[in-house]
């Protein structure tokens, strides 16, 4: 209904055909038109070999068979064709298209040829314009060649001159669809460059992790390592020390065992009790006892500085010079250091020469 209503419209539906049937490579109307899949849009064949040999200009044939494929873009809407060996003759004519060209053709050609049809000259209202200036480059007709202002200048056909300018412009277009291609081309690697740069970094800095999640572990290991040998010094020496305080502690209270009954021995007053005490000292081991208890202060002592800790001191500041100074490998030093071996083996061997002298 839309369609037709359109139709109806339009004061000149043949126009709007033609328009329909124009290649948008040589804007003439198609010459053997061929279905550029799967976008479906057409072209000459002419064209479409034109622009799949400007993006592919290494493409060879020998005797009619091609040898390698190749790619292309649809100068309509950009859609990347891929074509087979067989290149742009691998592509389906659109046989449709054809008809429609031919049964244009008929019709146009059996219409009246009207007068506003063709462009006229403005000098001469009746002169079609039919040949074209060199000299001015303008197209006039043949009064102003004879008569008017291009007497003087050089002409030639105006149909040489439109195919001339027609194939200049087709082979522009070819060589900006090729060089859209190009470009495209270099966008794709350049994209696929970008992921291949993550997916590298992503890995390397994986790598650079796990590396320095080693080194701590490491590290861990170490410090777990000396503070368990520290916490051993640590109960030796403290058990060493409790056990001499229980053994000073144990001699304390035989001591004041002693002294409490020596004391309670001075306060007998009868000489005769007394007495009976002191044979009781003498004749027992208490005396003895008492030298020995005299003697606490010569049990086992600690020496000097027995408690200190200080051997368990570390010095870590050449190794935190060296964390710091930790960076990647660059090619210059794996360079300078393979020209220094290369030094060194070539002194070597000129003194064992000598020496063999």
């Amino acid at each position: 209904m839309d369609y037709q209503s359109s139709i109806i419209r339009d004061s000149n539906p043949m126009e709007n055909l033609e328009k329909q049937l124009i290649c948008p490579i040589c804007l003439e109307m198609f010459a053997k038109p061929v279905v550029i899949l799967p976008c479906q849009h057409n072209l000459c064949r002419k064209c479409a070999n034109d622009v799949f040999q400007a993006a592919n200009p290494y493409w060879q044939s020998s005797r009619g068979t091609t040898l390698s494929g190749g790619r292309f873009r649809c100068p309509s809407c950009r859609h990347e064709v891929i074509l087979d060996r067989h290149g742009v003759y691998g592509l389906q004519r659109n046989l449709l298209v054809e008809n429609i060209i031919e049964i244009y053709k008929q019709e146009y050609s059996s219409r009246p040829l009207k007068k506003g049809n063709h462009p006229m000259c403005k000098e001469h209202e009746d002169e079609k314009i039919n040949i074209y200036c060199l000299t001015c480059e303008v197209p006039t007709c043949s009064m102003c060649k004879v008569f008017g202002a291009h007497k003087d200048c050089e002409v030639a056909p105006l149909q040489s001159v439109f195919q001339g300018q027609k194939t200049e412009l087709t082979n522009c277009i070819s060589m900006l669809v090729a060089g859209n291609d190009r470009i495209q081309t270099i966008i794709n690697q350049l994209e696929e460059s970008c992921k291949t740069t993550e997916e590298n970094s992503r890995q390397v800095k994986q790598a650079l992790c796990e590396k320095f999640e080693a080194l701590i572990a490491a590290l861990e290991e170490k410090r777990s390592e000396l503070l368990e040998r520290i916490s051993k010094e640590q109960e030796e020496k403290v058990g060493f020390m409790q056990n001499l305080v229980q053994h000073y502690k144990e001699q304390l209270e035989k001591s004041s065992k002693l002294v409490e009954s020596a004391i309670q021995s001075m306060e007998e007053e009868a000489g005769a009790a007394f007495l009976l005490a002191g044979q009781y000292y003498r004749e027992s081991s208490e005396p003895d006892r008492i030298v020995e208890a005299s003697k606490g202060g010569q049990l086992e002592k600690i020496e000097p500085g027995f408690e200190n800790m200080d051997y368990f001191t570390l010095d870590l500041e050449h190794i935190a010079e060296t964390v710091r100074a930790i960076d990647f490998e660059s090619g210059d030093d794996n360079e300078e250091l393979n020209e220094e071996e290369e030094t060194e083996e070539e002194d070597t061997g000129v003194g064992d020469m000598d020496g063999s002298q």
